[in-house]
Formats: C-alpha cells, structure tokens, sequence
C-alpha cells in the first residue's frame, strides 16, 4: 500500500519540471556509468556509510571518479524534496539506483520499473512492497535488508536490564517511516511480555522531537527506546543531548549515537550494510567494462541476486553517559558488549 500510494504521488511529481540540480557526474565522461546515490537524510550525517559503500564498490574493482561515477542525492529528511530528487535522477541516464534507506526505496520503486535498483533498509523488504521474494527478486529491485523490527523488540528488554526498576518505557518513532507502524507492534507486544507500561509519541521533524520529550517527561517515562530511523541519525546530537538534559536513559538502533555521547544502541552495523550494498551495485556494473550503453547494464540482473540479510549486529555502551545519568550497569549486560566506551 505504501508504495502504491508512493507511486500515484510520484507520477505527478515526475510530469512536472525538471528540478535544477548540479550535477558532478554531467562533467564525467560519456564512457563512465554512472550511480544515482539516493538517501532521505542528511550528507553530513552519512560520512560513514558513504565510506562503506564505496569500499563495496571498489571490493568489486568500480573506483569513484576512475571507472564509475556517484551522484549523490539527500534530501535532508524533507519528503517533497526527495520525490523531485528521485524524478530527477530517473530522468538522467544512471546505470544504477542507489536507495539508502526505506522512504527512498519506496520511493524509487513508485519511480521506475526499467532502471536497476539496490536498496538498503531496515525492516522485511516484501512487507514494504519492494518486492515478492527474498530469494529471487522480482522486478528491477534487489538489495540488503537488517530486520529493524526484531531488534527493536531486543532493544526494549536491554532497556529493562539497563533500568531494572523502569516500569514506564516511551518509544520515539517517526510516523513518516514506512516501518513505524510494524516497529510499535513489535515494541507493545514486548511490552506486554515484561510488564512494562509503554507511552508511544511520534517525531517527523526537529521541533516535534522536543515536543515528544517534553510530553515523555509528563508522562513520568523512566527510560527510552529510540527506534531506527533516518531522521534520527540524523538528530543525534539533538537527541543526546535531550535525554541528558531530562536524564532520561535510552538506547539507540547504531553505534553512531554512543559515538555522539548516547547511553547504548544495538542493531545492525550501518557501515557494514552500505558495504554490502555497494558489493551489489558493483557485481550488477560488472561486466559494463567501463563502456556505458544506454540504460542497459552487462553484469548481472536485480533477479540473479538475492536479497541479503545485514547479520552483523553490535551492542556498545558508554559508560562515561552511564555515570552521568547515575547508572549502574549490569554486569551480564557489559559482558555482551562489542565495545564498551570508557
């Protein structure tokens, strides 16, 4: 459903002008294939995820600016900006579509059946109507996925341990995300399982992240999860600094939030599953031999390549923000740690 109605906002966007953009690519070679590099965040915040996907890229022998060019497109985290960033580069003559997150793979996918696509999200590819099978892709669309929703779920009870005596728990998600919905269930139905009490409040922006805190600080929530979202990553600093200003523990989805002075996260490695992606991008470029020939690609088809499921998931701690925030942390829990931050 999402991408359906995805799609119908979409046509619109792509009958209308052409959106002005600069394009480093137009200045590169007519020889050279080119990746459209599509996220719905920020660039600033995606230095590392960038990197990964070019160590993928170049694992498979495709070196920016030597072999291959990327035109990177964020649409910082502004949805109307990223249907005409999405139009525009459907409209240039890319070998490959690059969708770094969930609202652009929904969003590419309403955009194009013709031009290849690798996505990288969060959550089950298939429920987001990107595709049929995980085995064997239908369409143009294939790529890697780390369920975001099962984490969520872990991310909750390592709360629980991290704040034994937490009986109120709030949950931040961004409504925007296509994976908001099942992430809620998800985080009740856990839930329910520990006894806890848990207050959902929603953010779509930067101001209503410090609306959803103040009303998590009314509601009395002793502790926080803070689901995966683009936004987010995005906001770390924000979001940090929030929940030292109302001591409030949460855990996050990526390791970029302890980095940034947050309590702990456990999820997918990020860095790994844009490598992952830019593996993808490479084998479908391979075989191109540096020769670009219309919208036609001489390596392998989105369908000969399944969808990956992202593995390698990390726990980390900081516990310079556990002594701030009056905490202890458990030992059994320390014990599970990929890194703990002292």
């Amino acid at each position: 459903m999402a991408s359906y109605i995805a799609r119908r906002k979409f046509l619109a966007t792509l009958g209308g002008a052409a959106v002005a953009w600069p394009l480093t690519a137009r200045g590169q070679q007519q020889a050279m294939p080119v990746v459209g590099y599509l996220r719905s965040g920020s660039r600033a915040a995606s230095s590392q995820v960038e990197a990964g996907f070019r160590q993928g890229l170049s694992s498979i022998g495709f070196i920016e600016g030597r072999n291959v060019a990327i035109d990177y497109r964020y649409a910082e985290n502004q949805n109307d900006r990223l249907m005409a960033l999405t139009a525009d580069l459907v409209r240039q003559p890319v070998a490959v579509i690059y969708a770094g997150d969930n609202i652009a793979a929904v969003m590419v996918k309403a955009a194009t059946t013709t031009i290849p696509v690798v996505f990288r999200i969060g959550g089950d590819p298939i429920q987001l109507g990107l595709v049929t099978s995980l085995s064997r892709p239908d369409g143009n669309m294939t790529g890697v996925s780390f369920l975001s929703t099962a984490t969520g779920a872990i991310r909750l009870q390592m709360m629980r341990e991290a704040v034994p005596n937490a009986a109120v728990i709030g949950l931040l998600v961004n409504p925007a995300n296509p994976n908001a919905e099942l992430d809620t269930q998800e985080a009740q139905n856990a839930a329910r399982k520990l006894g806890l009490e848990l207050h959902v409040v929603g953010a779509s922006n930067a101001q209503e992240i410090d609306t959803a805190f103040a009303t998590l600080v009314q509601q009395r929530a002793h502790a926080l999860v803070i689901d995966a979202d683009p936004l987010f990553s995005n906001r770390r600093q924000q979001l940090t600094a929030l929940t030292a200003h109302h001591t409030i523990p949460a855990i996050y989805a990526t390791r970029e939030f302890p980095d940034a002075g947050g309590l702990m996260s456990y999820g997918a490695s990020n860095v790994d599953a844009d490598r992952l992606g830019g593996i993808y991008v490479g084998r479908l470029l391979k075989g191109v031999g540096g020769i670009y020939v219309g919208r036609l690609l001489k390596g392998e088809k989105p369908a000969d390549l399944p969808v990956q499921q992202a593995v390698k998931v990390e726990l980390i701690i900081n516990l310079i923000t556990a002594k701030v925030l009056g905490l202890t942390i458990p030992l059994p829990l320390l014990g599970r740690a990929d890194e703990v931050i002292e």
